[in-house]
């Protein structure tokens, strides 16, 4: 591996997302032809992972091990690198994401083609594509980093240590493109509550039957679950406990990537929409109690009608 020049990453534009970290403080984004890519997506809920890694290697691709504590995640070399300045590994983490560096785009395309066979609850490829990662790296002097946007790994490393502090970054950058598929999950289900309030405000009728409002508060709970249970958002990873300088490595580009501010907003977009659901749901109680009271009313005035009639007659 030979070092190359260090200059600012580009990044293309997506428009004002949650997701996109700030880069106010960072200098213009210039393109260097010498840097190569890491670029992760989030494309399923899960992986199967013993599947695809014997799919993988049927295919030509060659496991590399980890650590035993680095669990739920598969990681595979090949020779048919982009540049030839690095290896090209892919990281393939069970919860959903996929993080390749310096992958060919032909051998992208077809690793892609391979994960679709072994993934549950698959995402929309448009929105696959749509919310990645991409970060520009290189190899330079001087210890491992994240650098005005871009990876800078060491140049005299041994493989294992390589592929470790490449698993530190993927796993941050998995991290990212899961929650900006939840923040889209999120903004969408926000679209379809948000005339709510103002129905309510105007003093017109839900138009929503308790089926429907116990969807949407399913919807919210699973969402609630996958960000704040089932993901490390929350916490730094068990892995990182004994190795410092990973965890560096994994809590700086997780800072870069603002993942915990992003966190925080979804958080309170999710509390905002518990409280408007539970308020649906106490409308629709009301009018439940409602209706069985103006039922009992009429029964009763039935049975009165009745014992009238049979004193009369």
């Amino acid at each position: 591996m030979k070092p190359a020049a260090v200059a600012p990453a580009k990044r293309i534009p997506k428009g004002p997302r949650t997701k996109q970290p700030s880069r106010a403080n960072q200098p213009p984004q210039t393109q260097d032809l010498d840097m190569m890519q890491c670029i992760a997506f989030a494309t399923a809920d899960q992986y199967h992972l013993p599947t695809l890694g014997h799919d993988l290697i049927g295919n030509g691709f060659q496991e590399i091990d980890l650590p035993r504590d680095a669990s739920n995640v598969l990681v595979i070399s090949t020779d048919l690198a982009a540049k030839p300045d690095d290896s090209a590994h892919v990281f393939f983490f069970r919860e959903g994401s996929v993080v390749f560096w310096n992958v060919e785009d032909k051998t992208l395309k077809r690793v892609l083609r391979i994960l679709e066979r072994h993934e549950v609850q698959p995402y929309e490829v448009a929105l696959v594509h749509w919310e990645n990662e991409e970060i520009n790296y290189t190899v330079g002097e001087g210890n491992t980093k994240l650098e005005r946007g871009n990876f800078i790994l060491k140049e005299q490393m041994e493989p294992q240590e390589a592929v470790l502090e490449k698993f530190a970054f993927s796993n941050a950058l998995c991290l990212s493109v899961k929650l900006a598929i939840w923040e889209v999950a999120l903004d969408n289900f926000v679209d379809s509550i948000q005339s709510i309030p103002e129905t309510l405000k105007s003093g017109k009728r839900v138009k929503l039957s308790s089926a429907e409002v116990m969807q949407k508060i399913g919807e919210l709970f699973t969402l609630r679950h996958c960000i704040n249970l089932r993901s490390d958002l929350l916490m730094t990873p068990d892995f990182y406990w004994d190795r410092e300088n990973l965890e560096k490595l994994y809590d700086k580009t997780c800072q870069f990537l603002s993942i915990n501010r992003r966190v925080n907003v979804v958080n309170e977009k999710l509390e905002h929409c518990s409280q408007l659901t539970d308020l649906m749901r106490s409308h629709l109680s009301e009018k439940h109690s409602l209706r069985l009271e103006w039922m009992i009313v009429i029964l009763i005035t039935i049975e009165v009608m009745f014992e009238l009639v049979r004193m009369v007659f």
